[in-house]
């Protein structure tokens, strides 16, 4: 967080590397704007948040958050078949296990790719601090 935040005023923040970046940020900001979530994240440490404990504050949120965590999630699957599509091209073979594929990406739970859940929630929380530890 920037010293002297102005509420909403737009802080930008390094690149993290993970190719997930952009679809952590834009969950993160979704979440943001519910104020329940933002005041839960507000108060929560570390612990609370790599726990999941967090995670379950998303069955709280409002019906506009969710929806917009749906659709994000589903154009975050939707990126990612993309590029299984161009590793499957790039290489020409039909022996391809797309599940195998799918599991390399830890940020999401890819079994369901239409609604956003606390799993999903809880998976990029692991997913980032496990990048980080």
């Amino acid at each position: 967080k920037a010293e002297g935040h102005v509420e909403g005023e737009k802080v930008e923040n390094p690149d993290t590397g993970l190719y997930y970046d952009e679809y952590l940020r834009q969950v993160i900001d979704v979440l943001e704007t519910d104020k329940h979530f933002r005041e839960k994240l507000q108060t929560a440490d570390i612990e609370e948040i790599k726990s999941g404990k967090l995670s379950r504050e998303l069955d709280l949120v409002s019906h506009h958050v969710r929806t917009r965590l749906d659709e994000l999630k589903r154009q975050e699957v939707a990126r990612l078949r993309m590029l299984i599509k161009a590793k499957m091209d790039s290489v020409q073979d039909t022996g391809i296990d797309h599940q195998a594929l799918l599991k390399q990406f830890e940020h999401l739970n890819h079994q369901n790719p239409d609604t956003f859940e606390p799993k999903d929630l809880d998976m990029l929380i692991k997913a980032v601090s496990a990048r980080w530890e």
